[in-house]
């Protein structure tokens, strides 16, 4: 059987002594409705911005209306996409590119500026974590810069500085080991306190830390209440 699809079959074609396989009915008329299909389709609903400011003497009215509509969608989503690509990593910059890089930075956008001593182990935990969330949320801006480029005779004690920038204005600060997290400072720690300030967007339901103030509370709570025993207990006795 000439048709039939066997190995055999297929190299007696591929040498031509057997024509080529006719295709069933159902694939041709599958080929057909693609084609009309593709017919149906606008040409300009395929063309860049470039191809669609060439060919605008070729539409009628009608095609002219539906290609601004489609070239204006196309045009926000490019900026859309442009403006969430724009950074996406931890840039180093010097104390002379401050104003440009923080303080007059792009509208609308936040800006996570770290001053860090490399001679502190915290500093360069910060400085490892704002990396990797530099890749994870690249719609912010995230540099860093040598705090005596940026501030001479800065103490120590200050380090690491954090301090968050939107349109100029310093929306918030962390100031020293304590208020960056803490020497254990984990990467989800820092992403839940960028957060909360909405420097960034995370996916993280809840602070990374709430076991831990939760143990706090209660160890504080506990300690509140024997306290408070001890004392009814002393005035029980002096009676």
């Amino acid at each position: 059987d000439p048709n039939e699809d066997t190995e055999w079959n297929d190299i007696l074609r591929d040498f031509g002594i057997l024509p080529p396989k006719e295709e069933s009915k159902d694939e041709i008329e599958e080929m057909v409705l693609c084609l009309q299909k593709e017919a149906m389709v606008k040409p300009f609903e395929k063309m860049t911005l470039a191809q669609l400011k060439e060919a605008e003497d070729e539409f009628d009215e009608e095609d002219m209306q539906a290609i601004e509509t489609y070239r204006e969608k196309r045009l926000q989503e490019w900026k859309a996409l442009k403006k969430k690509q724009t950074f996406g990593e931890l840039r180093e910059i010097s104390g002379n590119q401050y104003v440009n890089e923080v303080t007059n930075a792009e509208k609308d956008v936040w800006v996570i500026i770290h001053l860090y001593r490399s001679s502190i182990p915290m500093c360069l935990l910060v400085n490892q974590h704002l990396s990797l969330l530099a890749r994870k949320f690249p719609e912010t801006k995230f540099v860093k810069a040598i705090v005596n480029s940026c501030i001479q005779h800065y103490h120590d004690n200050c380090l690491p500085t954090i301090f968050v920038y939107k349109n100029g204005q310093i929306e918030a600060k962390f100031i020293g080991i304590i208020e960056c997290g803490g020497i254990n400072l984990k990467l989800e720690e820092l992403e839940w306190k960028l957060a909360e300030v909405g420097a960034i967007q995370t996916d993280l339901e809840e602070n990374p830390q709430k076991d831990i103030v939760d143990m706090m509370v209660s160890s504080i709570r506990n300690t509140s209440i024997r306290d408070d025993s001890d004392s009814s207990n002393s005035d029980n006795d002096t009676k």
